[in-house]
């Protein structure tokens, strides 16, 4: 089935190639999913003084238990409840790639010479988006980017859940979306809401061509294993 090319844009990688609209969108959800405008009329509450707060471990939650089996959508009420989900940064070592930009925002990204690109971002206070399981959860992700893309469009797929490049862990399901233009730029985008944690994750693809794009896919799923969260 083809899907509409404002789908195709929303799958571009988040760099000078990504259309304006689509970028912001994905700043705003990956960001936080509300933007609050204060009312003037309205005091403004007095200010208060910071307070570190110090990470705690959710009774009876065994973080190594859910970290050594597979993460299937169904088993995603099995993480910590507000225990953020990572994304490991190794694909910076990996042959022919390097970072460009790390962890702004809780945004990184990848270039490779031969014209690839890969985003990565964790976000948190994803509350707004649980729709039930995390498929559902994940699939709002992709319409709140782009009202254009259905369910329908969606396949799920597997990143690695933890593990190394040579000590690979589990398996984590995510939802993926994956488009190429007659004579423009492969792209992907492999995403997933973690309901329990209040967390997502999202990665995109953008090369020249589908082999190129292939490529660049086994190495997302070797270097950037999703990473979880040790409470």
């Amino acid at each position: 089935m083809d899907m509409p090319t404002t789908a195709v844009r929303a799958g571009r990688a988040w760099n000078r190639g990504v259309p304006l609209a689509i970028a912001g969108l994905g700043a705003v959800i990956l960001g936080g999913c509300s933007v609050g405008v204060p009312d003037p009329s309205v005091p403004a509450a007095p200010a208060t003084t910071p307070v570190v707060s110090t990470p705690t471990i959710t009774p009876g939650h065994d973080a190594a238990a859910v970290a050594g089996r597979d993460l299937p959508f169904a088993a995603g009420r099995t993480l910590a409840p507000g225990v953020p989900v990572g994304i490991s940064d190794e694909l910076k070592d990996a042959p022919g790639w390097k970072l460009v930009k790390e962890n702004v925002a809780g945004a990184s990204q990848y270039a490779k010479a031969d014209g690839c690109v890969v985003a990565s971002r964790v976000s948190t206070g994803q509350a707004p988006l649980v729709k039930g399981d995390d498929r559902e959860s994940s699939a709002a992700l992709f319409q709140y980017l782009d009202a254009t893309i259905q369910p329908s469009y969606l396949k799920t797929e597997t990143l690695r859940w933890g593990g190394t490049p040579d000590a690979p862990g589990k398996n984590v399901e995510v939802l993926a979306l994956e488009q190429s233009a007659p004579g423009g730029r492969s792209t992907a985008i492999l995403a997933r809401v973690f309901g329990a944690a209040e967390s997502s994750t999202y990665m995109s693809v953008s090369c020249p061509d589908p082999a190129t794009l292939a490529s660049a896919r086994n190495d997302v799923a070797r270097y950037l294993p999703l990473l979880p969260p040790s409470a």
